[in-house]
């Protein structure tokens, strides 16, 4: 089966026969890698290879790259897991500003102006298909699935006001925060789109982490009013351009939301935080409909195979039923030996071989 049809019928419910998706759910941790280098992984996929340092001429922009691209796809297809193609796109405010540099509308005026200079110069439409195009004839052949990056409109903010300030924002800076949403908003749907066109990923995974252990960090009217409502205007563009699947990564409990998740046009979540309290195996009796990538407690990785073993028989139930690929609530911690990450994938493929 191809396997990018792999990636989609997984997560649509049916009967895999046999052939469910194999993949983990984040890149290596360049720290974890590197130790298993000293255990015996190959030293082509220590850190260093695996995130090169650009720019390399034709795949770096500031706002789009695919330097990691082809490395962790074979770092990840000599581990064993499907063929899978990771993918980024970024607003490039780290280039003019640290976290918490935007502090009233002059500063964020001035960095809106700078972005828009920036975006126009590197997303043209010449940039986008020398960077992507190479990607379509696999892709539509089927010998990989594609997930792209972009963050969302909890995230973005954070870092341009800074933590604490951004949630005071929403009460203090109602104006500004749907002014700087709006500006993603517009990038996205004048750029994101283009790239989406290109590539159609089988998953669009929008970062936001916007929940803790203790729960969201942003009520569920604050929700609807901040993130729910440009992403009800951004996945209809999104969904007529290619995307199969959107997902939303955020550590935490996110309970609360996943309603609002749900009605704003979300089709599943990432990682799945097991420490933070998120049992899949309970949110699927509530939600029975929600797809999921991870859910699988990275730390027992560290208490070997018959831990392994029992986390996956507590997740069994969910696999059955489909509408999930099982991954990592994270990547695994340096302390991670090889041995224990290679049996995990091993009885990954041997459970996804009974859907």
């Amino acid at each position: 089966m191809k396997q990018s049809e792999k990636v989609l019928k997984t997560l649509e419910f049916e009967n895999m026969h046999g052939e469910a998706s194999v993949l983990e759910t984040f890149y290596p941790w360049d720290e974890t890698v590197n130790c298993w280098v000293e255990q015996g992984l190959p030293e082509c996929y220590g850190a260093k290879n695996l995130y090169p340092a650009g720019p390399q001429p034709g795949k770096t922009w500031n706002c789009m790259n695919t330097l990691a691209t082809e490395p962790l796809a074979d770092y990840e297809h000599y581990l064993g897991f499907d063929a899978l193609r990771r993918i980024s796109f970024q607003i490039p405010y780290e280039k003019f500003c640290k976290q918490g540099d935007i502090t009233d509308w002059e500063s964020w005026e001035k960095l809106k102006d700078q972005l828009t200079q920036e975006l126009e110069k590197d997303c043209t439409d010449e940039n986008i298909k020398a960077l992507f195009e190479p990607y379509r004839e696999g892709h539509e052949r089927g010998d990989f699935s594609i997930r792209i990056r972009a963050a969302g409109f909890f995230w973005i903010p954070r870092d341009l006001l800074g933590i604490e300030e951004h949630l005071y924002a929403f009460y203090d800076e109602p104006e500004l925060m749907h002014d700087i949403n709006q500006f993603i908003l517009d990038v996205y749907l004048k750029y994101l789109t283009k790239v989406t066109a290109v590539i159609k990923p089988e998953v669009l995974l929008l970062p936001e982490d916007l929940s803790g252990k203790n729960g969201p960090m942003l009520s569920p009217e604050c929700f609807d009013e901040f993130v729910g409502a440009y992403y009800k205007k951004l996945f209809p563009a999104l969904r007529k351009s290619g995307v199969k699947n959107i997902f939303v990564d955020t550590d935490g409990d996110f309970r609360l939301l996943i309603p609002n998740f749900l009605e704003a046009g979300v089709d599943g979540f990432l990682p799945v935080d097991v420490n933070a309290g998120m049992d899949i195996v309970e949110v699927r009796k509530e939600f029975s409909k929600v797809k999921f990538i991870g859910g699988f407690n990275k730390l027992v990785l560290l208490d070997g195979p018959e831990a392994i073993d029992r986390e996956f028989e507590r997740l069994l139930p969910v696999i059955l039923e489909g509408g999930y690929i099982p991954g990592l609530d994270h990547q695994a911690a340096p302390a991670t030996t090889l041995e224990n990450y290679r049996y995990y994938i091993k009885k990954l493929r041997e459970t996804m071989a009974l859907r």
